[in-house]
């Protein structure tokens, strides 16, 4: 079984860069990434099935102490993953990026994850006649948020011609941002552009400035943006995927390496959850939070530890917003009001 020891080219239709990022987790697009530069565009059938060590798939999806349950809501995650096609009539065709997932292991005992991508979505990933971008894959494994690994490639598609012009409503369509999520301009020019810019600057092959572009709404509301696109001569410490998952497995044998072995399927779910809240509430707390979310959700929902973060996270994030226009003082109150008013 071959392992994933160097650096590979990712190329991309435009087409399925356009889509947007569809609720992707930045570990979920790294490994879209990652996918991408293994198969190979001339041979469909033959490269069309990847396969992972389990301790890489583990690396490059951040996950910690791994279970057979806790796989497959990973997996299934990942088997979730829906893509709308627009059509020159104003209608689309949506479909599935992977139809099938196995873990297993091989005769030698040393497990794996395979993967297969789906049917409809093959000519969206091998045929590149033309209208297609490409980059190394190094530009994308120390990139920190799922914003800033599509922002580079929204940006990418467009470094030839050394700029582009994008609405915000549709920037923030193709980066996955909901709309109560930074609603006002500024925060979303503070928390998502500025910091966009500065990690591309950092950490990829292209840097990018910007500025309002066009006419201005109501009140002087920005529309409308104008990227400049330029190569970043300035980076040369390239990571290559050999060291980016022997650096992962180092972080996650370092928070392994404790007195927490016989921890619970249930105090790991907790502790799991307690990371969408960014460690600031207790054990007890987050529980409280979950107990909460059981009467909100359905029995499916509530099974998907994935999901389950995201629906955590998402109300800490907006906490979090409203928290700059106000103070909030008793912030787990907070929390709870936030689920008591949605149960």
């Amino acid at each position: 079984m071959a392992t994933l020891k160097k650096n590979y080219l990712i190329q991309k239709r435009n087409v399925l860069n356009e889509i947007r990022s569809n609720n992707m987790t930045l570990q979920e697009l790294r490994f879209f990434s990652i996918y991408l530069s293994k198969i190979h565009k001339n041979k469909p059938e033959e490269t069309r099935v990847v396969r992972f060590p389990i301790a890489d798939f583990r690396s490059i999806m951040d996950l910690g102490r791994i279970d057979i349950g806790y796989m497959k809501s990973v997996t299934n995650s990942l088997l979730c993953k829906v893509v709308n096609v627009p059509d020159e009539r104003g209608g689309y065709t949506g479909f599935q990026l992977f139809k099938e997932c196995t873990v297993s292991n091989d005769d030698n005992g040393e497990w794996y994850i395979e993967i297969d991508a789906h049917d409809k979505a093959l000519p969206l990933m091998f045929e590149f006649k033309n209208k297609y971008f490409s980059y190394q894959l190094w530009n994308a494994l120390r990139l920190r948020s799922s914003n800033q690994f599509r922002m580079y490639e929204i940006l990418k598609q467009y470094e030839t011609a050394g700029g582009r012009i994008l609405s915000v409503e549709n920037l923030r369509s193709l980066l996955g941002i909901r709309k109560d999520e930074y609603p006002r301009f500024g925060d979303f020019k503070t928390y998502v552009l500025n910091v966009c810019r500065k990690a591309l600057a950092e950490h990829t092959d292209i840097k990018f400035t910007y500025e309002p572009h066009g006419k201005k709404g109501k009140g002087g509301k920005v529309l409308s943006l104008k990227f400049i696109i330029e190569k970043n001569k300035d980076y040369t410490d390239q990571m290559t995927l050999d060291m980016f998952i022997e650096h992962n497995n180092q972080n996650i044998h370092d928070a392994l390496d404790t007195d927490d072995e016989d921890k619970t399927p249930y105090q790991e779910r907790i502790e799991f959850f307690m990371e969408a809240c960014n460690d600031e509430f207790t054990f007890d707390e987050v529980a409280v939070l979950q107990d909460k979310m059981r009467n909100t959700i359905s029995k499916a929902q509530y099974l998907d530890q994935i999901y389950c973060f995201h629906y955590i996270n998402n109300r800490y994030k907006y906490m979090e917003l409203q928290n700059k226009q106000r103070k909030i003082s008793k912030r787990f109150g907070y929390m709870k009001s936030l689920m008591d008013k949605e149960i």
